[in-house]
């Protein structure tokens, strides 16, 4: 079934963060599955990309080759970047040996690319034309090792998801509270419901 690629889907606030969420219920052997596991939704994934991800990308159109040579590249930059991000969330600093795999996944998603980037308003480069997906994705995640926002990022309680929080004192906590922020209180309510019920009864 086609995955409706929606602005929650993109609740991760960077390409690289967004990319790993797509293994859902991640950590739950039982439960967990990928959504890149068909190739057309990496295309897919990619194009609407383009739409929530436009700050980020200065505006540069991504596509995806559809090759399962690209998909292979994305998926193993996926991983590390999980790994890593996840990890540096749990302890508050990154460990370096997680930084190999992360740097090798991004060199191989780079290799060949003959991209201009970092210019002033050019973040990603050219945004008169388009952008490998897997390209962007290593900029992504070499950007956000990089620099400070990676002490940002936090885990969704609910989903389990990555996303960076910007909130004014960092006391965000929910990936989207309109859908887990709610689902979570909807939840509690339940919960203290019930008791009440079975205290009552």
């Amino acid at each position: 079934m086609a995955v409706l690629w929606n602005r929650h889907r993109f609740s991760g606030g960077l390409l690289v963060l967004d990319t790993t969420n797509t293994v859902v219920l991640r950590g739950d052997a039982e439960r967990s599955f990928d959504r890149f596991a068909e190739r057309a939704e990496i295309a897919s994934f990619a194009e609407t990309a383009t739409i929530f991800r436009a700050t980020e990308l200065g505006g540069r159109k991504l596509f995806f080759d559809g090759s399962e040579e690209s998909a292979g590249k994305v998926r193993q930059l996926r991983e590390a970047a999980d790994g890593l991000f996840r990890q540096a969330v749990r302890s508050g600093q990154l460990d370096t040996a997680l930084f190999p795999a992360v740097l090798q996944g991004a060199a191989i998603c780079l290799d060949g690319a003959g991209e201009m980037i970092g210019k002033e308003g050019r973040p990603f480069g050219d945004p008169a034309t388009p952008l490998r997906f897997e390209v962007a994705l290593g900029v992504s995640a070499i950007s956000l090792l990089a620099g400070h926002e990676w002490r940002k990022v936090r885990i969704c309680p609910h989903c389990n998801w990555l996303f960076v929080d910007r909130s004014r004192n960092g006391s965000r906590v929910w990936c989207d509270m309109s859908i887990c922020g709610n689902r979570q209180k909807a939840r509690r309510h339940y919960e203290r419901s019930k008791a009440k019920e079975d205290e009552d009864g």
